[in-house]
């Protein structure tokens, strides 16, 4: 029987449940949240608050894909431990830092217990296209597998074996770092026009754009569809979140002495964008008026 647990049923844990449920798979879940749950089941998938009751539901070897922020994957396999016997898998499918992983892999492979690290892109429409799918680990347990990331792949090819443990999540850490240059490059062109005496309209330019442009790219599709949703984006705060693997990307540039300019930057424009009012700003109005007399702008009161 195909069978599998998925640990933390949020946006991504819960589309790859559906999607394997739909290639047939027999899908256990387990989550906190009772909503999170409630969802899932109502999708097929059954769903579990004790992973106790989870780990017991398999028929045959426990193949356990944790789908969780890298900041509580610890803490999911220490709960997972009791339950371990040897030869089962457990699978890392979340952004978690690649030395983290080789780390966790050592752990488990004491214990007999096999550990992918699968970098997993696509985002929720993955659910119904198809992800892609970076893979590190030991290849004999990759090719036990592969049947489920053929399931779960964009046209059932969209997966690679890259090698020994770490190298799934390294890979996608860089893929990562990469998109962050380009939605980089992408919002400082549409800004340029944006400022331009043109008065563009920016949903049409990003349409356009998607016809055989050299720059077309599932990035631009979103371009568009983010002007259907949001209109002229004023409703929206300049306010750019990221969940760790640029920095990662950029740390490991450091390490390895390779440079990344374009990388590093977008990293920090992500910083900047959240500095309602930065010092360092402050700092340089001041020095240009202490050199040139420009004028400053004083807050009132």
């Amino acid at each position: 029987m195909k069978e599998i647990g998925i640990l933390g049923l949020g946006r991504m844990g819960s589309g790859i449940g559906r999607r394997l449920r739909r290639k047939g798979w027999r899908v256990l879940g387990y989550d906190p949240s009772e909503e999170a749950r409630r969802s899932a089941e109502e999708s097929g998938i059954e769903a579990f608050e004790d992973l106790d009751f989870l780990c017991g539901e398999f028929t045959d070897r426990k193949v356990l894909w944790i789908m969780v922020p890298h900041e509580v994957v610890d803490r999911v396999i220490a709960d997972l431990k009791p339950n371990l016997v040897d030869g089962d898998v457990v699978i890392d499918g979340g952004n978690s830092y690649y030395k983290d992983s080789i780390r966790r892999s050592e752990e488990l492979k004491r214990m007999g217990v096999h550990f992918l690290d699968v970098g997993v892109s696509g985002g929720v429409w993955g659910e119904e296209e198809g992800y892609c799918l970076m893979i590190g680990g030991e290849e004999e347990t990759f090719k036990s597998l592969e049947h489920l990331f053929k399931d779960l792949a964009y046209g059932g090819d969209g997966y690679a074996y890259l090698g020994r443990s770490g190298a799934g999540h390294f890979v996608k850490m860089v893929h990562n770092g990469i998109e962050y240059g380009m939605m980089q490059a992408i919002a400082e062109g549409f800004d340029l026009m944006h400022e331009s005496e043109f008065n563009l309209d920016l949903k049409e330019v990003a349409r356009v754009f998607r016809r055989g442009s050299v720059i077309r790219s599932w990035l631009m599709d979103l371009t568009e569809k983010a002007f259907e949703d949001f209109g002229d984006l004023r409703d929206l705060e300049p306010f750019v979140e990221d969940s760790g693997e640029g920095r990662w990307t950029v740390q490991t540039a450091v390490e390895l002495g390779v440079p990344l300019w374009v990388i590093a930057d977008s990293l920090f424009v992500r910083f900047r964008s959240r500095q309602s009012r930065s010092f360092r700003d402050r700092i340089l109005a001041a020095l240009r008026f202490e050199f040139g007399r420009h004028p400053v702008r004083k807050r009132d009161g």
